[in-house]
Parts: C-alpha cells; sequence; structure tokens
C-alpha cells in the first residue's frame, strides 16, 4: 500500500474554544496550497483508490480540494483515528481496515498525525525501554508523506512488517516547484 499522510493546510489562529475550533475553515492560503499540492500529484501521476479524513472542518476541506484536483470520484470516508486525540492503535485499526487499497490518502492534525508516521517507520524493538522511542518527524500544514507499506506494516509485531519513508513533499518545496511548472515561456522578439 502507498499511504500519503496529509496534515491539513493552513487554516488560520487556532480558537480558544474547542467547540469553535472544530468549526476552523481552512484560509486563503491553505486553499491555495491544496490547489499547488494537487497539481504535482497530478504531474506523479497520483490517483487515490481512498481518501480517509479527520471529521474536524479544516481536514475534510484539505481532503476535499486535493481529491477533487485529483480526479478523486467516491465519498471521502471520514475517521475517528485520524482526529487530533486520537491514538495510534486506533490508526493501526483503519489501516487493516483498508490494507486492500493501492493508494491511501489520509488526511490529520499535528501532533498525532507525526507520531503516526513515526511510528510506522519504527522497525519493532524487542526491549520495552526502546519501543517508547517514536523517531520525530515534522510536517508542517500541508506536507505530503508516502510510506510505502509492505505486508504487516500496519503496526503489528509481524517480522514481515516493512515500511519506507518514499517522499516527503514540504509546503515550501510545493510553492516552488508549482511556480517553476507554471511560468509561461515568451519567446524574444525584436522590436523593430
Amino acid at each position: 500500500m502507498n499511504l500519503f499522510i496529509l496534515r491539513h493546510a493552513s487554516a488560520g489562529t487556532r480558537r480558544a474554544n474547542p467547540l469553535l475550533d472544530v468549526k476552523r475553515p481552512l484560509d486563503k492560503e491553505g486553499k491555495q496550497h491544496c490547489l499547488r499540492l494537487a497539481h504535482m500529484l497530478n504531474a506523479l501521476k497520483v490517483n487515490f483508490d481512498l481518501v480517509l479524513s479527520s471529521p474536524l472542518k479544516r481536514s475534510v476541506q484539505t481532503a476535499q480540494f486535493v481529491a477533487t484536483e485529483t480526479g478523486y470520484e467516491a465519498k471521502i470516508q471520514l475517521s475517528e483515528a485520524l482526529c487530533p486525540e486520537a491514538a495510534f492503535p486506533l490508526f493501526q485499526q483503519m489501516l487493516q481496515q483498508w490494507e486492500g487499497r493501492e493508494n491511501v490518502l489520509v488526511v490529520g492534525h499535528s501532533p498525532n498525525i507525526q507520531g503516526f508516521l513515526g511510528s510506522l517507520l519504527q522497525p519493532p524493538i524487542p526491549d520495552s525501554d526502546l519501543a517508547a522511542r517514536v523517531p520525530l518527524v515534522r510536517l508542517r500544514k500541508g506536507s505530503l508523506a508516502r510510506v510505502v507499506l509492505g505486508r504487516g506494516s500496519n503496526g503489528s509485531n509481524s517480522s514481515t512488517a516493512s515500511a519506507s519513508l518514499s517522499s516527503l513533499l514540504d509546503p515550501r518545496l510545493v510553492r516552488a516547484l508549482y511556480a517553476t511548472s507554471t511560468k509561461r515561456v515568451l519567446r524574444k522578439t525584436s522590436k523593430k
């Protein structure tokens, strides 16, 4: 499975009231970033079999923009496993539920989405003290990581488990690549 882990795009300032923060939408910059990211994914010929999102508005909007622009036509699945307070075992169950898919996009929140990525990349360690250490992975808002999951890598301690980070697109890189790929080249003409 190719698992694309996307931290939701920019959604402005966090609200003090948690009930209002759940409904916080993407800002103009976040919407533009989603369109740029989708442009890059189209250039790489990435098509999603499944798109999963946290039920919070900023994640759903990020998933909708990217999915629509990349040609995904099915319904976006909402999952509590991608909520800000979700734990890794719930994320593992979600991956097991959809393990037959080839290209899966998941959209979530910091810090847990970063922790999920780090946990997937950490090989099983028998010593309980060492198993508590998870690699630190920083995902800025709008960052996209592609992880190739081998058989059993959805968090089980199988000896055949394998997960490898295939690529990581930072929003600054997406912006730069988009700018260079969309510049129009004008022919030079003489002024006589």
